[in-house]
């Protein structure tokens, strides 16, 4: 992070990295306070972090579970809430009379699929949570929308015990995965149009993926 920070201030950008765990919700407050603080106001959040374990329910491991909750929800829940007073404060005074908040979710969250229940069950969810909050807060200038990839090469399934890696890595073998780059295009184009329009919601699969 502090290596992407240096690389956007060489491009003359401004960044600010802030360490947090999520889970905690003090931490996410904290780390939304420390944001606005240092750099005057919020006018996008990306709720991006997330946690999967993958395997059969009866045999997953119950701390396996909370982990996922703990991050895909709770972690989301606790930037979602801390964040939405300066986002609807940034919509009021900004030149652009609009802020962001951009979830991302999965193809998780449309599809389910055996041994992924309570990942599926964490997706399914902020997809949920994305729309109400959208209808809450429309009127207040504050646009919600949520992302879902498809596979992505990303470090998402690296810690996934021996053998159950090994069945994902099978599971993509020969498809040409979307780049991190892809993602941040799609909520980049959300979070660029004019007031007027609202991207609520972007599937983006890569090209060879069937599910």
């Amino acid at each position: 992070m502090e290596e992407l920070a240096a690389g956007i201030r060489a491009d003359g950008g401004t960044a600010l990295v802030v360490a947090a765990d999520i889970a905690d919700r003090q931490s996410a407050v904290d780390a939304v306070a420390r944001t606005v603080n240092e750099l005057g106001r919020l006018d996008t959040v990306v709720n991006n972090a997330g946690l999967m374990h993958v395997g059969p329910a009866a045999e997953a491991s119950p701390d396996d579970w909370d982990a996922m909750v703990q991050i895909n929800v709770h972690g989301l829940l606790h930037i979602t809430r801390a964040a939405l007073p300066h986002l609807i404060s940034a919509a009021a005074d900004s030149p652009r009379r609009i802020a962001d908040l951009v979830n991302i979710s999965s193809t998780a969250g449309r599809v389910a699929r055996p041994a992924t229940a309570v990942y599926n069950l964490t997706k399914f969810g902020v997809n949920g949570f994305t729309e109400a909050l959208r209808q809450e807060v429309r009127e207040q200038g504050v646009r919600v929308g949520v992302v879902e990839p498809g596979t992505v090469d990303t470090e998402l399934s690296t810690h996934l015990r021996d053998g159950v890696r090994e069945a994902i890595e099978r599971q993509v073998e020969g498809l040409e995965l979307l780049r991190p780059q892809d993602i941040a295009d799609a909520v980049a184009y959300m979070v660029t149009r004019d007031r007027r329009v609202a991207v609520n919601e972007m599937l983006v699969r890569a090209s060879d993926q069937s599910w």
